[in-house]
C-alpha cells in the first residue's frame, strides 16, 4: 500500500531518512518497520515565523516492497535517413527540446548554432571576465546551451498551461539533472552542472541521426512565394529544409534586423530595464529566517532568495533572476555595450546574493526613440542604455555601479564594497546612466522594498549597471494554433527570443510545442 501525506519538519530533520520514516510512521499512526520506505513528491520551506520548517509531501510505501522513482526515458527514432526535415536556428532551451522532439516524430534536425560548444565557450567567457574582451559570436548569450547555461539553470516557471513541465524536468534528469529538481519547490541545476546536460542532449541528437553544427551564423533566409525553405551562414553555407524554426535568443539583433530588412513582420514590446543588486548573503539570510544579529543561517538551510514586487507610479518594479550565493557576470554581446546578469553554482555557496531589480518598459516609453517608427525602437533603446553603461564604467566591460541608499538620495559613493563582478566596478552616478523614468522608479522602489525585508535598504547593498536582457524587446508574431509566422509560410518563431517565453523551462515547453505543430502540418 502506497500513502502520501504532507510531514512539518525541522531542517535537520528533514536531512535525516530515518527520521523522516519514523515521523511518517507516527503520522499513519503504523510501527516503523512497516514503513519499507519513500519518495519525495515536493519540498518546499516555510520560513514565515522565527523558526524556518520544511514541507515535505511524500509518498510513503507500507508493508510493500519500495521502490524508487522511475525516469521515463524518450523514445529516440534513427532520423539519419529521414525524408523530412528542419531547420532550427539557435541552440538555447527552446532549439534544443524542439531537436529532441522532432527526433521522437521521426524528423531529422539540422540544428545551427552561431556560437561555440560549452567547452570552447569557457575559453570567451573568461578572456571577458579577465581581459574585457568580448567575443561577438560566443559570451554568455550565444552558444551552446544559450544565455540559460550561463544563468543558474532555474527550473521555477509559473507557465503551467503552456505544456508539461514534468516532461521536461524528467528529460533533464534522464540527461544527468538531479532528481531533486523534480520535487523542489523553486528547483535549480546550477551553472557548473548544466554544460554536462547540455553536452549529453547533443550527443543524443547526433546519436540519433541529427545534425549539430557550431559557428553557423544564419545571416539569409530562402524564401520563395511567401514560404521559407533554407537559410544561408556567414561561412558561405546553404542549408535546406521542410521548415525553419528560429529559436535565437533575446539577444540576435541581427536576427531581428534581418526580419525587418526584408520587410518580415516583427512587433516592438514592453520589457524591463533596471539593475543588478548584490547584498552579502549573510544580510539575505538574516532578513529571510529571521536569524539574530551575528547569527549564521541553520546549516541545513539554502542560502535564502527572495522575490519582489512594488508598483511605483503605476509601473511595476520586480525582482528577476534572483542568485542567492551567486556572482554577477558580464552578458555583453558586443563591445561598447554594457549588460550584466546573474548565475550560481549548484551548491550556491558564493559570499553574496545578488538579482536583477527591473522596471517595466512600455512600449509608448520608447516608441518615439527613433525619428522614423520601427519595430525595432525598443531594441535601439536598449542599446542606447548598454552603450552609455559601457562610457560610465570607464571601458573593458567595468560597471558603473553606486551604494543603494547613495542611489536612493542621489549621492555619489565615495566608495564600493567588495563585489563579485569580475571586471570589476567604478563609481558613477546611475541615475545619469539610466533613463529618469527607470531611475526614479527604481528609487521608490528600493525604499519600499526595505519595508517588506527589514535591513534590505542598506548602503551595504551595490547596484551594477545594467540589466537589460531581461526580455526580448521585439516580438516574432506567429498563428496562434499553429505558431507558424502569420506572413511567412513553414517559418516558426520559438522561444524567448520571439516573445513567446522567459526561462528555461518555459522556452523548453515551446520548442516541443512549435516541434508538434511543425509535424502536424507536415502529415496534413
Amino acid at each position: 500500500m502506497q500513502q502520501r501525506i504532507t510531514l512539518k519538519l525541522l531542517p535537520s530533520e528533514a536531512a535525516n531518512e530515518s527520521v523522516i520514516q519514523q515521523y511518517a510512521a507516527q503520522s499513519l499512526g503504523l510501527s516503523a518497520s512497516a514503513i519499507t520506505g519513500f519518495q519525495v513528491v515536493k519540498r518546499s520551506i516555510d520560513a514565515r515565523g522565527r523558526q524556518a520548517w520544511i514541507m515535505l509531501t511524500i509518498t510513503v510505501f507500507v508493508n510493500e516492497p519500495f521502490t524508487q522513482r522511475t525516469v521515463k526515458n524518450l523514445l529516440m527514432q534513427d532520423v539519419a535517413k529521414a525524408t523530412q526535415q528542419v531547420i532550427i536556428v539557435g541552440a538555447g532551451p527552446a532549439g534544443l527540446f524542439a531537436a529532441l522532439k522532432l527526433i521522437e516524430q521521426g524528423i531529422k534536425p539540422i540544428l545551427l548554432e552561431r556560437g561555440k560548444d560549452v567547452r570552447a565557450r569557457r575559453r570567451d567567457l573568461a578572456a571577458l571576465n579577465k581581459e574585457g574582451i568580448v567575443n561577438p559570436e560566443s559570451n554568455y548569450c550565444y552558444g551552446e546551451g544559450g544565455a540559460g547555461t550561463y544563468s543558474d539553470g532555474k527550473l521555477y516557471t509559473r507557465s503551467t498551461k503552456r505544456g508539461d513541465v514534468e516532461r521536461i524536468l524528467n528529460i533533464l534528469v534522464q540527461f544527468g539533472a538531479q532528481e531533486k529538481i523534480l520535487y523542489e519547490a523553486h528547483p535549480h541545476i546550477g551553472t557548473n552542472k548544466l554544460p554536462e546536460i547540455i553536452t549529453a542532449i547533443r550527443e543524443q541528437i547526433l546519436a540519433s541521426g541529427g545534425v549539430f553544427l557550431f559557428e553557423q551564423k544564419v545571416t539569409d533566409f530562402l524564401i520563395k512565394d511567401n514560404s521559407i525553405y533554407g537559410v544561408k551562414t556567414a561561412s558561405g553555407d546553404t542549408f535546406n529544409a521542410n521548415a525553419v524554426i528560429l529559436a535565437t535568443g533575446h539577444s540576435a539583433r541581427d536576427i531581428f534586423e534581418l526580419l525587418h530588412s526584408k520587410s518580415i513582420l516583427i512587433e516592438a514590446k514592453p520589457f524591463a530595464l533596471g539593475v543588478r543588486v548584490e547584498h552579502p548573503q549573510s544580510i539575505i539570510d538574516t532578513i529571510q529566517y529571521h536569524c539574530a544579529p551575528g547569527q549564521h543561517r541553520d546549516d541545513f538551510l539554502p542560502p535564502a532568495s527572495y522575490s519582489l514586487v512594488q508598483q511605483v507610479n503605476d509601473r511595476g518594479v520586480f525582482s528577476f533572476c534572483m542568485c542567492p550565493g551567486g556572482i554577477i557576470a558580464p552578458a555583453a554581446t558586443s563591445e561598447g555595450e554594457l549588460v550584466v546578469n546573474g548565475w550560481s553554482p549548484s551548491k550556491r555557496n558564493n559570499p553574496f546574493a545578488n538579482s536583477g531589480i527591473v522596471t517595466a518598459v512600455e512600449v509608448k516609453d520608447f516608441i518615439q526613440f527613433q525619428k522614423k517608427p520601427t519595430p525595432l525602437a525598443g531594441m535601439y533603446f536598449q542599446q542606447a542604455v548598454e552603450r552609455k553603461a559601457f562610457q560610465y564604467g570607464g571601458g573593458k566591460f567595468v560597471a558603473p555601479a553606486q551604494r543603494m541608499v547613495d542611489f536612493t538620495q542621489g549621492k555619489q559613493s565615495a566608495s564600493l564594497p567588495d563585489c563579485s563582478y569580475l571586471p570589476g566596478i567604478s563609481a558613477a552616478p546611475l541615475n545619469e546612466v539610466l533613463p529618469s523614468f527607470v531611475a526614479e522608479s527604481l528609487q521608490q522602489a528600493f525604499i519600499e522594498f526595505g519595508k517588506k525585508m527589514r535591513g534590505y535598504f542598506t548602503n551595504e547593498a551595490v547596484l551594477v549597471a545594467t540589466e537589460s536582457r531581461t526580455s526580448s524587446p521585439v516580438r516574432i508574431p506567429r498563428d496562434a494554433e499553429t505558431t507558424q509566422h502569420p506572413q511567412i509560410k513553414m517559418l516558426f518563431p520559438c522561444g524567448e527570443g520571439a516573445g513567446y517565453a522567459g526561462g528555461i523551462v518555459s522556452a523548453a515547453m515551446d520548442g516541443e510545442k512549435v516541434a508538434s505543430n511543425i509535424m502536424a502540418l507536415l502529415e496534413a
